[in-house]
């Protein structure tokens, strides 16, 4: 129910019960004040006739004339209660008429002068309202029906009731209207706050309305305001910190008092491998003993210093931190690729002092034995010679390769690509493997398809790709083939070489790309490899934009091709 019909009911109410109140006090009061009035003139015409009765005279004959004159009911009374004059009742009636020496009355106007009763009639069944006056002859009284009196009271019942309806109807025209002018601002009020609790900010109250109202409307406008600054400025630092929290490499995750994960970046979900939508409980964290032993530590209120744990193949620091309103902050720092790297680097120092061990010791021991032995034969000597030669050359080549794969790791090189004739740069590439393929008896053989017989690559970057790829073919094929080819795609062209070689386990072809990484170690050094080139055939195709692929099966060869994306029309 609207505030402006509460209003008006209750100002419907409030009339309503006044009215019924004054009518019934009017009632009461009138009907007393009417029946004294009615005593009083009882009263005087009962005195009237008790001095017009005088001894000798003819009682009855008194009554009924005073009773005709009068209009109402006049009867004597002697002094022992007989009746001796009643003007509605004559002869024989009268005569059987009761003593009234017992009526209220009577005793009354004996024992005070006046006396006064109201009741019903033993003779004529109405209700009457009797008044009696001492005489000197007995008792005259007075009578009149009660009806009359009823008549008047309830006629001026009616009047008040008339009156107060009007006045009703007066005071709620009145009361629509006040409680219209009253209601309506409120309940713009009212809606506004509504309003305000649902998060619309953007509503604001009138400032029209009159009095206190009005006051509470400007009170409630200018906190509306404010409470829009201040929500603006505490959406910006949330959107602030949500961005520095995403940004973060490290993962956080923030949990209530409540138990429940009500914060996680994407780096913490990335790590716990959780998808779960916030807020979360705890336990769809992961199970493991050191998380679960440094969370309830923090939601107890103890912090505990960083810790390393294994979590999904993963090496995670874990540091735990209690908030003050009760709740913990997870910070996991993923150190798997710290490790790696560390792991590849200790790897590639180890490689790398491995690779040049072995030709300084050659170095070393035949040096050595030319200056200090001096039986040695010249044959012996251009032998050992040869021997320093060739592994200050394979020492060279590690030294060469590592400078190559470095300066492209780190950026200091960057391709500069031309339109290049494949087949020419192919044969000016694969010159020394064919001469050494010819040398093992093994086919060498060149395949440009039409569709790829042109390349966007750097010319230098292109023949060593190419040239590693097909030294490598030739160096681990003993018997067959090897061939140089090219195709085309919806992706570029494919440059790559195919041999019928040893070929390489399933396991291992993932890793073949990695620096110094060798299938059977003892044998690549036997054929005078130095691990590198594949790896710089990777980030030489990479730094095109490209990528390499490799197939194979052990004993029946194995494919290794290079994309070099297709040239992007320029920009208009």
């Amino acid at each position: 129910m609207g505030l402006t019909k509460r209003l008006l009911l209750g100002a419907l109410l409030v009339v309503g019960v006044l009215v019924l109140v004054l009518v019934a006090i009017v009632s009461g009061r009138l009907e007393d004040r009417l029946r004294t009035e009615v005593e009083r003139i009882l009263a005087s015409e009962a005195r009237l006739l008790a001095d017009a009765w005088r001894p000798g005279m003819d009682a009855d004959s008194l009554a009924d004339a005073a009773g005709s004159a009068l209009g109402r009911r006049v009867t004597l009374v002697a002094p022992d209660g007989r009746v001796l004059g009643d003007s509605e009742f004559d002869g024989p009636a009268l005569d059987r008429l009761e003593r009234h020496d017992r009526r209220p009355e009577v005793l009354g106007a004996r024992a005070h002068g006046t006396g006064t009763s109201a009741r019903t009639s033993a003779s004529t069944g109405d209700e009457r309202l009797y008044v009696a006056v001492r005489a000197a002859e007995g008792v005259a009284r007075v009578s009149t029906p009660t009806q009359t009196l009823a008549l008047l009271v309830g006629g001026a019942r009616r009047d008040v009731l008339v009156a107060g309806g009007a006045a009703l109807l007066v005071a709620l025209g009145l009361a629509w209207i006040f409680a219209g002018a009253v209601a309506r601002p409120l309940v713009e009020l009212r809606d506004v706050a509504r309003a305000l609790a649902a998060g619309d900010l953007t509503r604001r109250p009138p400032l029209s309305a009159p009095g206190e109202v009005g006051d509470l409307a400007a009170a409630l406008y200018r906190m509306t305001e404010q409470l829009a600054d201040r929500l603006g400025a505490m959406h910006a630092d949330e959107a602030l910190m949500a961005a520095i929290i995403e940004s973060l490499e490290e993962g956080v995750v923030a949990i209530d008092a409540r138990r429940l994960v009500v914060r996680i970046n994407e780096s913490a979900r990335e790590v716990l491998g959780i998808r779960a939508a916030i807020p979360f409980p705890v336990d769809q964290l992961p199970r493991e003993r050191a998380l679960r032993e440094s969370l309830e530590a923090a939601l107890g209120g103890e912090g505990t210093p960083m810790l390393e744990m294994r979590l999904d193949g993963r090496i995670v620091a874990l540091t735990a931190r209690p908030l003050p309103q009760g709740g913990a902050v997870l910070a996991l720092l993923d150190l798997t690729p710290t490790r790696r790297l560390e792991a590849v680097r200790r790897d590639f120092v180890a490689n790398v002092s491995h690779e040049l061990k072995t030709p300084l010791t050659v170095v070393h021991g035949f040096a050595e034995a030319i200056a200090e032995d001096e039986h040695i034969t010249p044959e012996q000597r251009r032998s050992f010679a040869e021997s320093i030669r060739a592994n200050a050359h394979r020492m060279q080549r590690i030294v060469d390769d590592l400078l190559d794969l470095s300066r492209i790791e780190s950026g200091r090189w960057t391709p500069v690509p031309v339109a290049l004739d494949v087949e020419v740069a192919v044969r000016d590439a694969v010159a020394a493997a064919a001469s050494a393929a010819d040398a093992k008896g093994v086919r060498f053989v060149i395949e440009i398809a039409p569709a790829a017989d042109i390349v966007e690559a750097d010319a230098m970057a292109f023949r060593q790709i190419v040239g590693n790829l097909a030294e490598n073919a030739v160096r681990y094929t003993r018997e067959g083939s090897v061939a140089v080819f090219s195709r085309a795609d919806a992706e570029g062209t494919w440059v790559g070489v195919r041999d019928t070689g040893i070929g390489i386990p399933a396991e291992h072809l993932p890793r073949i790309f990695e620096r110094f990484y060798r299938v059977d170690p003892g044998r690549s050094r036997e054929a005078g490899g130095t691990g590198l080139g594949l790896a710089i055939v990777k980030h030489l195709a990479e730094a095109h934009g490209g990528r390499v692929r490799a197939e194979s099966q052990v004993g029946r060869g194995t494919t290794i091709e290079v994309l070099f994306p297709a040239a992007r029309p320029p920009a208009p």
